[in-house]
Formats: C-alpha cells, structure tokens, sequence
C-alpha cells in the first residue's frame, strides 16, 4: 500500500487556465496555505506535477 504525501496549496490560481483551477479542486485544495493528506499514487503525483507553481509537498 502507498503512503501518504501532505499537499500544500502555496499560489492563487485564479488567473491560471480552467484545466488548472480543476486540479486545485479535484486535490481537496480550497483556500492558500492550506495542507491536505492524499494516497501517494501515480495519479496523485501526476496532477501535483501539472501544477508545480501552485502546490508543495509538505514533509
């Protein structure tokens, strides 16, 4: 089974394209600065690397 990866929404994607806007919200991001935990699997990690300029990985 795979971990766990905490998920951190760190830029505004409000002027970013709507395919970006729907991977903020399909992660559980709403508001800055705010930390989600999500499975860490292929599908998870390809949507944080569509969006690197608005998300970290909190260790």
């Amino acid at each position: 089974m795979a971990g766990m990866i905490k998920i951190k929404l760190i830029g505004s994607p409000i002027c970013c394209p709507e395919k970006h806007k729907v991977i903020v919200r399909a992660l559980g991001l709403k508001k800055m600065n705010r930390v989600v935990e999500r499975p860490d699997t292929p599908a998870f990690r390809g949507m944080v690397k569509k969006v690197p300029h608005l998300l970290a990985i909190v260790e």
